[in-house]
């Protein structure tokens, strides 16, 4: 078997030193010759996904890129435009199935793709077309990279299904060069009552088996269809009410299977930025528009919704 792609930039997650590659073993070796990875069906794996195996199953049981809505996404969440990415070094931290990793590539980007789950079996083969793009299973908190080696990271909707998102975002932020660029969605903290309503079910349904899962969020998805149902009562319930079916029944199970998902202010993110060595912060606006839809959002009554920001590192 040849050596992953990756090797080369590959770098111990606790002491920062070259990753040697043993090919009998399919092995990862520290500097002690440790094994601190195996490389499997070609990717480099520094984990196992036990307590994320929802989100493994979600990646590869649906299929929800659709390449427009895709740009315009990333275009919304990052603050970057994808004419702007050519040539750059760019980190995807917590990729998922792939979608955003493949318009960066596609755009001239040079892409490592990093997720704690087995979805990056999905993203590979979403983006097997793209010599630029390279993978890794890896925890955001300990990266096998080497720090200020990438222009621009991004993460979108990620950090905050770990159990500490100041952590992750802690993690994550060395990787950005000085004068490279740093963007973050989490989902926003909502009125009391909506974040009373979400724990309450979302202690159930953490704990159903998938076989039961799986159908509530069909129905779900179908709500999601019913115009004024899908204005409203998911307001009070979170469903999706994405226009694909599909897109529906993923997003419904995103929001009610993970153990974790924290919701976060607007400060709080500032101040993470700010003490992390970022400058010219800007908030980003949500994607969608209308008056109705602002009212809402900015008074924190869209579940679902986010709070989006990037700045640029000192120098």
């Amino acid at each position: 078997m040849n050596p992953p792609e990756l090797l080369v930039e590959l770098r111990h997650p606790d002491d920062g030193s070259v990753v040697r590659w043993d090919p009998n073993a399919y092995a990862l070796l520290g500097s002690d010759g440790e094994v601190i990875g195996r490389v499997i069906d070609h990717i480099p794996r520094f984990v196992s996904d036990e307590h994320l195996q929802s989100f493994g199953d979600q990646w590869n049981r649906y299929e929800v890129a659709h390449d427009d809505e895709d740009r315009a996404t990333f275009e919304a969440k990052t603050g970057m435009q994808l004419s702007g990415l050519k040539g750059l070094r760019v980190l995807d931290a917590g990729c998922g199935g792939g979608r955003y990793a493949r318009i960066c590539a596609e755009a001239g980007a040079n892409v490592v793709a990093v997720d704690h789950s087995r979805a990056v079996d999905k993203a590979r083969m979403l983006c097997e077309h793209l010599s630029t793009v390279k993978f890794a299973q890896a925890d955001l908190k300990r990266l096998p990279f080497e720090c200020e080696s990438f222009d621009f990271v991004f993460s979108i909707g990620v950090m905050h299904h770990d159990a500490d998102t100041r952590a992750v975002f802690d993690a994550v932020a060395p990787m950005v060069k000085p004068g490279g660029r740093y963007s973050v969605w989490l989902y926003r903290r909502n009125q009391w009552w909506q974040e009373a309503i979400n724990n309450g079910v979302r202690s159930v349904t953490t704990r159903m088996p998938q076989s039961v899962l799986r159908p509530l969020c069909h129905g779900g998805a179908v709500l999601g269809g019913i115009p004024i149902l899908n204005r409203t009562l998911n307001k009070v319930v979170n469903f999706s009410a994405h226009p694909g079916y599909e897109n529906r029944v993923c997003d419904t199970f995103d929001w009610w299977a993970p153990e974790f998902q924290y919701h976060h202010t607007l400060d709080e993110l500032q101040g993470w930025f700010r003490d992390a060595g970022f400058s010219d912060l800007c908030v980003l606006p949500p994607e969608k528009k209308g008056r109705f839809y602002t009212w809402s959002y900015e008074h924190n009554l869209l579940i679902g919704s986010g709070v989006n920001m990037t700045g640029i590192r000192h120098s």
